[in-house]
């Protein structure tokens, strides 16, 4: 690797991951299409390297979410028990599914999330909405000072979210936070921010363990993977202190506008009219 390439790819990767966040999805959803298509790796070593990223942005990121109150930790643990199943379909799914499939389920991912961040949902579930025996429901206090109370509802919609979340995450490199925080968002009425945080603490799980497949056969590119995961943690920590600052409408349009535009050249790549990469 030349220092040329050593920079891009570090630069790269802490604007994804500052970017992926403060979106609570870390930064495997950028830099997947930035090493397919600047590097031009093949897919697979790709999602590796996107892994890799996912895990450094979540460690780096959550102690400042955790701090401000934001993340649910009991209903951490509830959806990652779904998204870890998935993860583990998603690994044995390695290898059979071809390249244009996954850029096209990549781009089909991002498209209908950004369809339901736009839309959004018409109306917040109401405060203290029983979570059963589980005690889900909880509270924030948001920067302006005022505390957020919320419930935690339709769990178990929730959760099979959660399983497909994870499948793809293993596939895809993409942290799947995608996935979660439109899914917690208008699937289980959790305030956005929420949604982010608890999003952001559960990929890191999942992504430990597709990660560590992934070195196991040989296909994660180390040398690759030290400038990403540098500019990872550098961009993550940043990008959790502006989303601690955000306001919700705001982190919701910048999600819409992001996922959009990281569609495109995936779509492109799935139609055989963009950068294909080839093994």
């Amino acid at each position: 690797m030349t220092p040329e390439q050593f920079t891009i790819l570090l630069v790269g990767a802490l604007a994804a991951g500052g970017l992926g966040s403060a979106l609570g999805m870390a930064g495997g959803i950028f830099v997947v299409p930035m090493l397919t298509l600047y590097t031009h790796v093949p897919f697979p070593a790709a999602v590796a390297v996107g892994l890799v990223s996912v895990i450094a942005c979540s460690c780096a990121g959550a102690p400042r979410f955790l701090e401000a109150g934001l993340t649910n930790l009991r209903l951490a643990v509830v959806l990652e028990s779904a998204t870890a199943l998935g993860a583990v379909v998603g690994v044995l799914m390695i290898g059979v599914v071809p390249e244009r499939v996954l850029y096209s389920i990549f781009a089909v991912v991002l498209l209908v999330s950004a369809v339901q961040m736009f839309t959004g949902r018409r109306a917040r579930s109401p405060v203290g909405v029983s979570s059963g025996h589980l005690s889900l429901d909880a509270a924030y206090t948001d920067q302006d000072g005022s505390v957020v109370a919320y419930g935690v509802s339709r769990l178990p919609l929730g959760m099979t979210f959660m399983f497909g979340a994870g499948t793809l995450s293993a596939l895809l490199g993409i942290g799947s936070g995608v996935l979660k925080i439109p899914a917690m968002d208008a699937a289980m009425r959790l305030p956005i921010k929420v949604s982010s945080a608890t999003a952001n603490l559960m990929i890191g799980v999942t992504a430990c363990g597709a990660a560590a497949a992934y070195l196991v056969s040989g296909t994660l590119d180390l040398t690759l993977a030290a400038p990403v995961a540098l500019g990872s943690i550098a961009g993550s920590i940043l990008g959790a202190r502006i989303l601690v600052r955000v306001a919700g409408p705001e982190l919701r349009v910048v999600f819409t506008v992001v996922l959009l535009v990281a569609a495109v050249p995936m779509a492109l790549n799935a139609f055989g009219a963009g950068w294909v990469v080839s093994s």
